[in-house]
């Protein structure tokens, strides 16, 4: 089996998945614009060959780089990069290179723009928040809003995380997000809904069955913690509850999705909403269809342990995977901004967690804006011990 793994070097716990295709006995084969010696010791080891381009941007490049592979291996299984960024241009090449493996171009739209995930939520009767395009304009947009209500939230149709979103609290600034933002045709603008967000996180055979499943628990408003520079914390739970892996597993199915490691976001209401359900109720966000992102995956591991990039390539190169899991932990995640002074130091923060400790770095500059400079990750027995933590690693000084 030959697999071509887009830009593995990035997060750098990729390496990861490239050592367990290795490990199966697949061909890994690198592209990337880094240069060779910059890869980790771990990422050469796992790789049968590595092609560096100039531009990972540039199509035409990699598409070289793919056909060199090609030429000197023969016909290519798989291309990936467990990355959104490059999910459209991955679906591209499988389109070029008749790889059946993955989403082709053709299903790309439905994956990457979130009014084009709305037909399938509705197609698997999932509830979701009601949406409008602005490009229909500022009097339709404003017709939604006295059905809706204010705030709305208006954020790019293509786009991860909270990078151009706006949140609208009334006519006056509805009217101002169309007279300032140039590509305002290119937005959705949704009601606000308030509530956890809390993710499913699978592992998705060809046959759409998960060989395993997660939760993530986030933070209400990554859109607030972009744009006010807070502190970031969010959780691996202990356990899926039932009605959320019945949701995602209706999503993995409607969206006609396998062969992957799944992301998919759902709001746990905390009060009731009319049309889409009670407190505690999960209402659908949206999809992304590769690993959350950071290092996330590293975390799912500590939390259940066991190993999700060998259950990852497993469903690569097998279509199944038996990897168990052991004794099971909430691993939280706490970061902090080099803006902002702390109560406790970073050694006392080592000295009162340091047996819980599983990860502490500094974190790369692409994931600062919304994740901060310097993380800390722990795991812990109960709820009650995580919230804890947070408030110890985020207690400022005044």
């Amino acid at each position: 089996m030959n697999f071509i793994f887009i830009s593995p070097h990035f997060p750098h716990t990729y390496w990861e998945f490239c050592n367990r295709l290795k490990l199966n006995g697949v061909t890994v084969l690198g592209i990337a614009d880094a240069p060779y010696e910059s890869l980790s010791n771990e990422l050469k080891d796992s790789l049968t060959e590595y092609y560096k381009v100039n531009n990972l941007e540039d199509y035409d490049e990699v598409y070289r780089a793919v056909a060199y592979f090609a030429f000197r291996y023969g016909r290519i299984d798989w291309i990936e990069s467990n990355n959104e960024y490059w999910l459209e241009q991955d679906a591209r090449l499988r389109t070029d290179f008749h790889v059946l493996t993955g989403i082709d171009s053709s299903r790309i739209k439905g994956i990457k723009e979130k009014s084009e995930m709305k037909k399938y939520y509705a197609k698997a009767h999932i509830p979701t928040a009601r949406q409008v395009l602005a490009s229909k304009g500022i009097e339709e947009v404003r017709a939604f809003a006295q059905k809706a209500g204010y705030p709305l939230i208006a954020k790019p149709d293509i786009g991860v995380g909270a990078g151009g979103t706006y949140k609208l609290h009334d006519d006056s600034e509805l009217e101002a997000f169309f007279q300032e933002v140039s590509n305002y045709s290119n937005y959705v603008i949704e009601e606000f809904i308030t509530g956890e967000i809390c993710s499913y996180d699978a592992i998705i055979n060809a046959a759409y069955e998960p060989l395993f499943e997660s939760m993530t628990v986030w933070p209400p408003s990554i859109m607030d913690i972009v744009n006010k520079k807070l502190d970031l914390s969010y959780y691996i739970d202990k356990e899926l509850p039932s009605d959320l892996r019945e949701l995602g597993r209706r999503t993995v199915k409607a969206f006609g999705v396998n062969n992957r490691f799944v992301h998919l976001e759902f709001f746990r209401l905390d009060h009731q909403r009319e049309g889409l359900g009670d407190v505690g109720d999960f209402v659908a966000l949206e999809v992304n269809m590769r690993p959350a992102g950071g290092y996330t995956p590293d975390m799912i591991n500590f939390a259940h342990s066991t190993d999700v990039y060998k259950i990852w390539a497993d469903m690569v190169a097998f279509g199944q995977a038996e990897v168990k899991q052991g004794e099971q932990f909430y691993c939280a995640f706490a970061s902090r901004r080099d803006i902002y002074h702390y109560v406790y130091s970073h050694e006392e923060v080592l000295e009162k967690y340091g047996a819980q400790m599983v990860m502490c770095e500094r974190m790369p500059e692409l994931f600062s804006a919304a994740m901060g400079q310097q993380m800390y990750t722990v795991k812990l027995k109960t709820l009650e011990e995580v919230r804890s933590f947070v408030t110890f690693v985020h207690q400022k000084l005044e």
